[in-house]
């Protein structure tokens, strides 16, 4: 696996807006930037220039714009951030996350009917070996 740096919460808001939109330009990351965050023009275009460094998106020209788009699926950020996460916080083990989350976030029946239902795949796959 490769090792890139951990991304900032506003630079993984920039590479949402670039996976949502599969392509884009400064420009549309900026356009597209939620009105709250009050990112200026040059801001959003140092977040995209880091991910590009980081590894996490690729770059091509169309004329004088730079084109970003995803070299980093969202799932793999997702898997790498929550390994890091469990890594740092509970040494390793995921269990006491998976237990805050069940009991701290209010889940609601369907939810839950969900959890249950990976359980018995889980359980099943586990059977089957």
């Amino acid at each position: 696996m490769t090792q890139r740096p951990p991304l900032s919460k506003a630079e993984l808001e920039v590479a949402r807006i670039v996976w949502e939109l599969k392509e884009a330009s400064v420009r549309m990351v900026f356009e597209t930037f939620p009105a709250k965050r009050q990112a200026d023009f040059s801001t959003v275009q140092t977040y995209l220039r880091r991910l590009e460094e980081k590894g996490y998106l690729k770059v091509r020209l169309d004329g004088r714009t730079k084109i970003f788009s995803p070299k980093v699926k969202p799932r793999t950020v997702i898997r790498e951030t929550v390994s890091d996460l469990v890594d740092r916080l509970f040494a390793g083990d995921s269990m006491p996350l998976v237990k805050h989350l069940v009991e701290d976030k209010d889940l609601k029946p369907a939810q839950i009917q969900q959890l249950r239902e990976l359980v018995d795949e889980l359980e099943e796959q586990s059977n089957d070996e």
